[in-house]
């Protein structure tokens, strides 16, 4: 099934499609295309974001740029003028939603970073005070900021949901080391990033990063950092704990969609103009309160 939005680059064999990614191979690099398509509740729409996935793309280079200190990152090349020869005949396409990185083994694991409790985990700690193996203080309530940021780990299934494991479980899997590692950083990223964004108006509730291992047998982050698709972002100066929070992320996409008669369990349907437009204007104002630069598509 051709997914929409979907990208082909003539003679660059394609890696795969993943739910906005695109991924192509040539000598011993990877070149990855960011499409305008959006996900939610592990299905892919058929509808598009207009300028998502430049948005996107913008977001995870500057974070990139801003935690390579942290922890070395896949980037090798952002600018399509300095891409080969070859693929800058595609300029059109690749332009502002493009990245050319090192190929790497990515762990399938989701490292997620939580520093206020809400979404899965709120539900999780409403029933039995604990996320994962990390029982939690009485009486948060919903959206509360957590005393420390925890790490909460899930599988990276190929199709599906992904599913929340233990921080004991994933040590039993992945071995003790490479967790403590994943999480350390993990961690480390998640605290330099949202005292960033604090600072810029945007609290980072929560977020996910992936990690693989480059040719070297370096541990490096990969995929995406930061973005509203795999964060959520919340106004500063709207927030108040108790309560649902109004977000830059794409929690106003799935908050459209539970308004509506859909089952959960079959594709979901089409989104209105309106609301892909007010996505997209979401996805550029937090790019433009993080970077505090103005949006060039």
């Amino acid at each position: 099934m051709r997914l929409v939005g979907a990208v082909e680059i003539p003679g660059l064999e394609k890696l795969g499609s993943g739910k906005v990614r695109e991924m192509f191979s040539f000598n011993n690099e990877m070149l990855i295309v960011t499409t305008d398509r959006i996900s939610a509740f592990d299905y892919i729409l058929d509808s598009l974001i207009p300028l998502k996935g430049i948005v996107l793309n913008k977001i995870s280079n500057f974070w990139f740029s801003y935690l390579k200190d942290v922890i070395d990152n896949h980037i090798l090349e952002t600018d399509v003028e300095r891409f080969p020869k070859f693929l800058k005949k595609h300029r059109e396409i690749l332009k502002g939603r493009s990245v050319i990185v090192k190929k790497v083994k990515v762990y399938p694991i989701e490292c997620v970073v939580r520093g206020y409790i809400t979404g899965s985990g709120w539900e999780e700690y409403k029933k039995t005070g604990m996320i994962g193996d990390l029982k939690l203080p009485k009486d948060l309530v919903q959206c509360d900021r957590l005393p420390e940021a925890i790490f909460t780990p899930s599988t990276k299934e190929v199709s599906g949901h992904d599913v929340a494991i233990t921080i004991n479980k994933a040590k039993k899997i992945f071995g003790a080391d490479i967790i403590n590692y994943l999480q350390e950083k993990s961690i480390q990223l998640y605290m330099k990033a949202s005292e960033y964004a604090m600072r810029r108006g945007i609290i980072i509730a929560d977020t996910k990063f992936e990690f693989g291992i480059d040719k070297n047998e370096e541990i490096i982050l990969a995929d995406e950092v930061l973005t509203p698709d795999s964060s959520r972002f919340w106004p500063l100066d709207n927030y108040m704990p108790g309560r649902d929070q109004e977000s830059f992320d794409k929690q106003f996409v799935r908050n459209y969609l539970l308004s509506t008669t859909w089952d959960r369990s079959s594709q979901p349907p089409g989104l209105p103009d309106a609301i892909a437009k007010k996505t997209s204007e979401r996805y550029i104002t937090a790019y433009e309160n993080l970077t505090g630069e103005k949006f060039k598509p």
